[in-house]
């Protein structure tokens, strides 16, 4: 059994609960995924499935004889699965899968910020803002002692900050509509709208 599909960020809306309080819950257009490869552990040594969702507009040679007649897919996605023997080629899945209450893992792309000082992207405090020090308050100050006379991999700098993959968990899923392929989670997910989200039940 799937235990997951991919879906695209909405935005970011609120919902009222029958005791009146207020939630802020992420929208998202969750599937329809149609199974377009099944991986089992005799063939390919692990089990596993792989979903396609969007529809694209072209595909390339290779790509429509992966696919064949199962449709043109802007995604594909490989999920593993603990059992394949109930899983066929072509099979449907989509959200009638979770239930109000559930717990998922989200894995979705951050938003790029380019490129960020210390202080943005590591919560710098800066230098002193007085005593004429009018170029040291967003400065990263020392990069290094004198000893090993080298700046050490991994020390926090100014970069790239953002566009990374980033999983968010235990959510939980306040609604869940397969009628229109709705599902509300609460709390945000990682990117912006539009993003490709991957939505995985958690793991008791």
């Amino acid at each position: 059994m799937v235990i997951g599909l991919l879906g695209k960020k909405i935005g970011m809306t609120q919902v009222f609960r029958d005791n009146g309080a207020v939630e802020a819950v992420t929208a998202i257009e969750a599937g329809p995924c149609v199974v377009t490869q099944v991986k089992a552990r005799k063939t390919d040594g692990y089990d596993a499935v792989q979903l396609g969702f969007g529809e694209a507009k072209r595909l390339n040679q290779p790509e429509q004889g992966h696919l064949k007649k199962l449709g043109k897919f802007k995604y594909l996605r490989e999920m593993r699965v603990a059992d394949v023997s109930k899983v066929e080629l072509g099979q449907k899945v989509d959200v009638s899968q979770f239930q109000a209450g559930d717990t998922v893992d989200v894995v979705g792309t951050s938003k790029g910020k380019g490129f960020q000082g210390g202080v943005k992207r590591y919560h710098f405090r800066g230098g002193p803002k007085t005593h004429g020090a009018s170029d040291r308050t967003r400065a990263p100050g020392s990069v290094g002692p004198t000893h090993p006379g080298r700046v050490v991999k991994g020390l926090r700098m100014a970069g790239h900050m953002g566009d990374e993959r980033v999983t968010v968990r235990n959510l939980i899923v306040v609604k869940a509509d397969p009628e229109k392929n709705l599902l509300l989670l609460k709390g945000a997910v990682p990117g912006g709208p539009h993003g490709l989200l991957t939505i995985k039940k958690s793991r008791s």
